[in-house]
C-alpha cells in the first residue's frame, strides 16, 4: 500500500474540501453528503465520484484532519420532510488554507505551454 505525505490531499478530498469552500461563498456555510456529491459531479463532470460509500469516508478523513466539522441537524427539520435526518459538515479554517494551498501548488506545478511553429 503507497502512503500519502502527512497533508497531502487526495483528489476527491480536494474536490469536497472546493465544494464546500464554493457552498460557503454562496452563502450556504452546511452541506450534506448527498448535496456535495451532485456538486462535484456537476463541477467535476462525476470523475472524481465513484461511489456514495467512497464519498463518505473521504468526508470522515477530512473531519478527524480537522478540515471538516459536523453535526447532525435537528429532528423536527426531518421530521417535517418526511426523511431521515442528514449529517451536515461545514469546512474548517484548516480546510479553507488547505484548499488555497493546493490551488497555489497547482498553479506552480502546471507547465507552461508555449506554442510552436504553425503547423502548414
Amino acid at each position: 500500500m503507497v502512503r500519502r505525505k502527512p497533508g497531502a490531499l487526495l483528489p476527491l478530498e480536494l474536490s469536497i474540501l472546493t465544494a464546500g469552500v464554493e457552498a460557503m461563498q454562496a452563502g450556504e456555510p452546511e452541506f450534506h453528503g448527498f448535496s456535495i456529491a451532485n456538486a462535484i459531479q456537476d463541477r467535476d463532470a462525476a470523475r472524481r465520484l465513484t461511489a456514495h460509500g467512497t464519498l463518505y469516508k473521504a468526508l470522515a478523513r477530512l473531519e478527524r484532519a480537522g478540515l471538516l466539522e459536523s453535526r447532525w441537524e435537528e429532528p423536527e427539520l426531518a421530521e417535517a420532510d418526511g426523511r431521515p435526518r442528514r449529517r451536515l459538515y461545514r469546512v474548517t479554517g484548516a480546510g479553507a488554507a488547505a484548499v488555497t494551498r493546493a490551488r497555489a501548488e497547482g498553479k506552480q506545478r502546471r507547465p507552461s505551454f508555449r506554442p510552436g511553429p504553425a503547423m502548414p
